[in-house]
């Protein structure tokens, strides 16, 4: 979940790690830290707090030397302090090292180092390495086959357990890095006279868009001029060199507050961007070119399995609902962190989906594994093109948004909304959705981008209701059907950013124990569109007013309320109900922004949160 940025090249290594910290931030917040090679010995700088922070700090000290390391923190072993921030240096001061992950054992390896005379500052398994890295380093002899830090390095690998993007640095061999990855995602950056390594794509692309993607237990070793890849064993690896189809503009906030709100208005957008090329030239179903399964193959699954974390969970259990509501198969929602230590019954002919918007997160990683292990077709939903689970995954859909830079996400929930809709529009023209009745589908999902932009419209007055609900301390976000999933995203939103306790509910089950909470101290959020349950949803908002609490109302155009049933009401288009969840995610995402802003929260950067979970 951490930043990473190595540098070895023809410029100062300092300014461009820093820049490329800031970029990467949104991945670690709690320290960042710098170590440039110069002088004969390793200069650092690192500082608890933002990458500002460690700015101001390396302003103070001369940082010329133009191979460096920096990384910015999210902590898992040892608190947020100066001394467990990174880059660390081995107590004999011969490697200099940051990572990305956890060392499982890492207690057992310092029991080992300690009996052989190294010493720690720090409470991190990070140090731990880096220590055995030089303890390998000092015995390994010159080879005429393999650099000797490379192989090191390796060494120390073959020993750790657990999960590791690493970037290291040694005294004597000035001009070289040394990178390695499991469950860690690194990616090198090609440039002219000088080679880049990085957790993200965000803190490459100002050199250069020619990039190589690290797959697991490989080890990269970089000078200015070139780089090798070799498996964790030593076997050659020919390198596959890609091109970032994105500029640094498109990760830059623009003329907007945050990046959230950047993109939450990029939205309509983004549901072009998805949609594009993918609906048949008869305008009656979707198509996806990377699925890599047969037609005649789909027609023989009876069940799927969808595995996800957070926020994109909510967009399967919407896409769940889509699926057996216009295709007519079973579809069951799993958290992908315990999916692998369940033992659940499997049926034979089930699909299994995993969708993550960056493509590495662990939980789903891993059960999408399992699931291959098991001997099931694994097909992806993510954002990030040459992301680990995109590598992995028997085939897929890729989103096509864009860089997502905010932490809770917007855009990225939306177009996995979109192509949960165009997927189930997919499989049910294989089965008994009617021509028609597919071309209505289309007509309504292209119309997505347009219904965005106008619940858009919205925004100055979600912005002043915001305001008077900003104080408060618990909120209630109530829906039914596909609008259930939103609920539990609405609340999400604004645990994540506003720091107010925030549950979600069908409505209905309101009556069933959670009604105990309502009170005038506790609003309740109702999504209530036109439909066949209004009647139900509007039967729920009185049972909630009767108790004195407070309703905030979202409402479709055409809906009338009795009077004085909502203090507040937020109308948004009617449409049709396949993307009725994508319309109704813009109010309860705005909603949670202003209030967040409201109470002076930072909302890019909430606390205890990173973008991408890369540790279990």
């Amino acid at each position: 979940m951490c930043g990473i940025v190595g540098y070895v090249g023809k410029h100062k290594a300092a300014p461009f790690i820093i820049e490329g910290l800031k970029r990467l931030e949104y991945r670690g917040y709690d320290s960042a830290g710098v170590a440039v090679l110069q002088d004969g010995g390793f200069t650092v700088a690192k500082k608890i707090g933002r990458v500002a922070n460690l700015e101001v700090e390396a302003a103070k000290i001369k940082l010329n030397g133009n191979y460096g390391i920096g990384h910015t923190r999210w902590a898992t072993h040892g608190g947020v302090t100066d001394a467990n921030a990174h880059p660390h240096i081995s107590s004999d001061g011969q490697i200099a090292m940051i990572h990305n992950g956890v060392i499982e054992n890492y207690s057992k390896i310092k029991k080992f180092l300690l009996e052989k005379g190294y010493t720690f500052k720090s409470e991190t398994d990070t140090e731990v390495l880096c220590n055995l890295v030089a303890y390998h380093y000092a015995k390994e002899p010159v080879s005429a086959d393999e650099s000797r830090f490379v192989s090191a390095v390796r060494k120390s690998l073959r020993h750790a357990e657990g999960t590791y993007g690493i970037v290291i640095m040694a005294l004597d061999a000035p001009g070289e890095l040394v990178t390695a990855r499991k469950g860690s995602p690194l990616i090198l950056g090609i440039g002219d006279g000088e080679s880049i390594v990085a957790s993200d794509v965000a803190a490459i692309v100002s050199r250069t868009q020619s990039v190589v993607y690290l797959k697991d237990n490989e080890v990269a070793h970089l000078t200015p001029k070139d780089f090798t890849i070799t498996t964790l064993e030593a076997g050659e690896v020919t390198p596959v060199i890609d091109k970032v189809n994105w500029s640094i503009e498109d990760s830059e906030m623009g003329n907007y507050a945050h990046f959230m709100e950047k993109e939450i208005f990029e939205q309509p957008t983004a549901l072009e961007n998805a949609m594009r090329g993918r609906f048949a030239e008869d305008g009656s179903t979707a198509q996806f070119g990377g699925l890599n399964i047969s037609p005649n193959e789909f027609r023989q699954i009876d069940r799927f399995m969808f595995c996800a974390c957070g926020t994109a969970l909510h967009a399967c259990m919407v896409t769940e609902h889509q699926i057996e509501r216009f295709a007519r198969l079973p579809v069951e929602c799993d958290y992908a962190s315990e999916f692998r230590y369940r033992n659940i019954p499997l049926f034979r002919n089930t699909l299994f989906f995993v969708m993550s918007q960056s493509g590495e997160t662990i939980d789903t990683l891993a059960a999408m594994r399992e699931a291959k292990r098991k001997g099931y077709k694994v097909l992806a939903i993510n954002n990030v093109v040459g992301s680990t689970i995109a590598r992995e995954a028997d085939g897929g859909i890729y989103q096509h948004v864009g860089p997502e830079v905010g932490v809770a996400s917007t855009k990225a929930f939306t177009s996995q909304l979109l192509i949960g809709a165009m997927l189930a529009l997919y499989i049910g023209r294989m089965r008994d959705l009617s021509f028609g009745a597919g071309q209505r589908y289309v007509t309504a999902l292209k119309s997505s981008p347009d219904l965005v932009r106008k619940a858009l419209l919205q925004a100055p007055h979600i912005k002043e209701i915001a305001k008077r609900y900003a104080h408060y301390t618990d909120m209630l976000f109530l829906g039914r059907l596909s609008l259930f999933p939103i609920a539990l995203e609405g609340a999400l939103k604004l645990k994540e950013i506003s720091y107010i306790h925030a549950e979600g509910y069908p409505a209905a089950e309101m009556k069933h124990g959670p009604i105990a909470l309502i009170s005038e101290k506790c609003p309740s959020v109702f999504l209530a569109p036109n439909g066949e349950i209004l009647n139900k949803i509007v039967s729920s908002m009185q049972e909630i007013k009767a108790r004195k609490g407070k309703i905030i109302a979202i409402i479709t155009e055409g809906v009338e309320l009795p009077e004085g049933l909502a203090d507040e009401t937020i109308v948004v288009p009617d449409c049709h109900e396949a993307v009725l969840p994508i319309v109704y995610s813009v109010p309860v995402q705005l909603l949670s922004y202003y209030i967040a802003v409201e109470r002076g929260c930072d909302v890019d950067k909430p606390r205890n949160l990173a973008k991408s979970v890369t540790v279990e």
